[in-house]
């Protein structure tokens, strides 16, 4: 199947430019990408196939056609998805606890990627599965789920320049003090394990930033901020202050009250990378969390 990725026509900033300049400095477009459309697909000016090297004049109209790359590894499995959003680039996806993302070997099937493949191919559509941000199995929330190469590598951008906002809710143990606050701490594999994580100067930088929205019965519901995007960065940050999650066995939570990780991917905002218009997402919290809030925060804030 092959998939038009980007089609501009060019202005007098163009002009004297070559194709492959304006298609990689203003349309982010990757030398990998372009090897695959000259290999897999086509690049056009004019409905005329285009050298790469050619320069553009102001009026000329340019197509980049790619094959999109099958998901091959990831067998098709219907099942319910909760989309939010979705265009030719991207998909937003609410995922229930419980889910995980990708197979792995102990979750070959039943994840969220399988669900997804199979409802792009009973729609008729070939694709890689290819998730923007991941969420652990057993936290809920939004995820972007990219539909083309071209829109993957743009979100893989606006992570590393930091202007993918993702915004979580947790209820942590304790009573958090300060109304807000950073934790930059490293992260890095705890001692002989391949699972867990824990605060070491030899980790990788991990930057949290919160604020607390109620403060409950031995209990505190937070906003959190991730400027990186480490695993299990969250919990591991909360458990090094002293409050770690509620439900969160792994990093000294109890479960005597919620049976999982109280953690959800609350908000996500972003600048479309097609359009260039501003997007935001927002996902109430699960029922589980609710309950959690009605039996521990009786006087919490309207729609928290």
């Amino acid at each position: 199947m092959q998939e038009e990725l980007i089609r501009f026509t060019a202005d007098e900033i163009d002009a004297g430019q070559t194709v492959r300049d304006v298609l990689q400095k203003r349309y982010g477009v990757s030398r990998r990408l372009l090897i695959r459309a000259k290999f897999k697909g086509t690049i056009t000016r004019n409905g005329v196939l285009v050298f790469v090297n050619e320069k553009l004049q102001a009026g000329d109209e340019v197509a980049v056609m790619v094959e999109e790359e099958t998901e091959e590894t990831v067998a098709p499995e219907e099942m319910p998805l909760c989309i939010r959003y979705e265009d030719d680039d991207l998909l937003v996806i609410a995922k229930p606890a419980g889910l995980v993302v990708h197979p792995t070997g102990n979750h070959p099937s039943g994840t969220l990627a399988n669900g997804v493949i199979a409802y792009w191919k009973k729609r008729g559509e070939a694709r890689r599965f290819r998730a923007v941000n991941r969420l652990d199995k057993d936290t809920s929330g939004l995820m972007i789920v990219a539909k083309n190469q071209w829109a993957h590598e743009q979100f893989s951008r606006m992570q590393q320049e930091r202007t993918l906002q993702r915004f979580y809710q947790a209820i942590a143990e304790g009573i958090v003090a300060n109304d807000a606050g950073t934790i930059d701490s490293p992260i890095g594999l705890a001692e002989n394990s391949f699972i867990t994580r824990q605060i070491r100067p030899d980790g990788q930088s991990a930057v949290t930033h919160y604020r607390v929205l109620a403060r409950g019965e031995g209990m505190t519901l937070l906003e959190l901020k991730l400027e990186t995007g480490r695993t299990h960065q969250i919990r591991v940050h909360m458990q090094s202050v002293g409050h770690p999650l509620a439900g969160d066995d792994l990093y000294l939570g109890g479960r005597e009250h919620i049976g999982r990780q109280a953690l959800h991917a609350a908000r996500l905002s972003f600048v479309h990378p097609r359009s260039n218009e501003p997007m935001e997402f927002a996902e109430p919290l699960p029922a589980d969390m609710q309950q959690l809030l009605r039996t521990f925060f009786p006087e919490r804030p309207a729609g928290s």
